[in-house]
């Protein structure tokens, strides 16, 4: 499971280091470090591959006359990439998902359970400040909807 948040900083060719408790839980998902990428919320959702074989399996499930079901599984699955842990624990962010993210150089890497989130540092504070903001609703809304959260 992937959890809190870390701030980091792209290198110049795309590359990100991950932080260790990160790279921990890619390994034991992922013995050989691989990892798929895709775009989704504006920013980078990474997910091990068990739990990417999970997502391509549920969309077997869709009904596929439906337009815009078609739209969001070819975006959601058009823009996925596999990728590769290197030696050091870092990852190569392909450039249309450094794009699509709108990545600058300083980066937070989000974990929000099954997989974890790339953001660019500023899209990613807005993002929390929006969520801070909400949060009382949200809150509601999750009640409404038979969610109970225990603190």
């Amino acid at each position: 499971m992937f959890r809190g948040h870390a701030q980091r900083t792209q290198d110049p060719k795309g590359r990100l280091m991950l932080p260790p408790e990160f790279r921990d839980e890619v390994f034991a998902q992922s013995p050989d470090g691989t990892l798929m990428m895709t775009n989704f919320d504006d920013c980078i959702a990474v997910y091990p591959m068990p739990e990417w074989q999970v997502i391509e399996q549920s969309f077997s499930t869709l009904n596929m006359a439906n337009r815009k079901f078609r739209d969001f599984h070819r975006f959601f699955i058009s823009g996925a990439v596999e990728v590769t842990l290197d030696k050091q624990g870092r990852v190569l962010i392909p450039p249309h998902l450094r794009s699509y993210a709108g990545l600058q150089k300083d980066i937070v890497l989000a974990g929000v359970g099954r997989k974890f989130e790339i953001w660019d540092l500023e899209r990613f504070e807005a993002q929390r400040r929006a969520m801070q903001d909400d949060f009382d609703q949200v809150m509601d809304d999750l009640a409404e909807n038979g969610f109970e959260l225990r603190f």
